[in-house]
């Protein structure tokens, strides 16, 4: 599937890119493309990889000449540029709408006119009920997507698609490098609420869910794994008992935007998700803007089903968060130090 092909990774200096890079290096790609606005993640990268595969393009989703710049001759596109972080977007809205919603055009329109095969976007479960500017960008980006998706012409191959995400282990703004740095240093650890549940996805599990994604999406699939969850209580207590740290634990409450449990697929999603072993696939609505025919034939009875969030997945327990954190690079290495 990928032999001679071009992948293009924005955002590609971050969590997400870099597992992506590591990943579709070992594929036998022809070229990895990295946008970011970052030079100096670049230059790292850059001495790191000290791979010819991979080919830097300095430039910002907002901006479409960047965007064209580096998407001309691609094949698969992994949109990952985004302002991610709840309370940031929170106090700076239109930052999130000109990164999350606006680069997110640039790169769908972008990719239409250059006519790329496929293209994954990644989202997140903030961005069902959401209730913070994060995750209302996101779920505008979504809806973009999808009515790009709705305006190819039946005979295109292109496909877009997006993949949405529960908390990733150990990526950038996640709390468990800052858990671990809190106790290393000695200080307390600082739980926003004790109830709080997450989901709780490896970085590797996040990639293959992009590969996934690239295999066997149609056009306005959005897809999701399935995920255990953890409380926020039970990631500290793990990461003490980790650590044989004695580090005293501070509730400090919810942050701007936060919620107790976050949503992957709501009930409606779930009403029309295709069961797909260790993921859902959620297939566009295509229905047009004619509702008059709709007036005879509805939609099934959502009340019949209920949402898919980090409250009722499977919840792992102290003993299983240990397991799953010990699996964790960042984990592995904050041992040896």
């Amino acid at each position: 599937m990928y032999k001679d092909k071009v992948l293009l990774i924005t955002g590609g200096t971050g969590s997400f890119g870099n597992a992506v890079l590591h990943k579709f290096l070992k594929s036998d790609i022809n070229e990895i493309r990295i946008l970011s606005r970052d030079e100096k993640k670049q230059d790292d990268m850059r001495l790191f990889y000290n791979n010819s595969k991979i080919k830097f393009y300095l430039g910002d989703v907002r901006d479409i000449n960047s965007v064209n710049n580096a998407m001309s001759g691609v094949n698969f596109v992994f949109h990952a540029a985004a302002l991610k972080q709840v309370p940031s977007c929170e106090f700076y809205p239109i930052e999130a709408v000109k990164t999350n919603i606006l680069g997110a055009e640039n790169v769908l329109n972008s990719a239409l006119s250059n006519q790329v095969e496929k293209v994954v976007v990644l989202s997140t479960d903030k961005a069902v009920y959401p209730i913070n500017a994060m995750g209302l960008s996101k779920a505008m980006m979504e809806k973009l997507m999808v009515a790009k998706s709705r305006s190819l012409n039946a005979e295109s191959k292109m496909v877009f698609c997006a993949t949405r995400y529960g908390n990733v282990m150990g990526s950038r703004g996640s709390v468990i490098p800052l858990f671990i740095q809190q106790i290393k240093s000695g200080n307390p650890i600082t739980i926003t609420e004790p109830s709080m549940t997450r989901f709780m996805m490896s970085l590797t599990d996040s990639v293959n869910l992009v590969e996934f994604a690239f295999e066997n999406a149609k056009p306005g699939d959005i897809f999701v794994q399935k995920s255990p969850a953890s409380t926020v209580l039970d990631v500290a207590k793990a990461l003490k008992i980790i650590f044989k740290a004695d580090n005293p634990i501070k509730t400090i409450g919810i942050r701007h935007g936060e919620k107790i449990y976050e949503t992957l697929c709501n009930r409606e999603e779930m009403a029309k998700a295709e069961d797909m072993g260790d993921f859902y696939r959620v297939p566009a609505d295509n229905r047009d803007l004619n509702y008059a025919k709709f007036l005879e034939d509805g939609e099934p009875k959502y009340i019949d089903f209920e949402d898919y969030h980090s409250h009722n997945t499977t919840r792992l327990g102290l003993e299983g968060t240990i397991d799953l954190l010990l699996k964790l690079d960042i984990v592995q290495e904050a041992l040896k130090q």
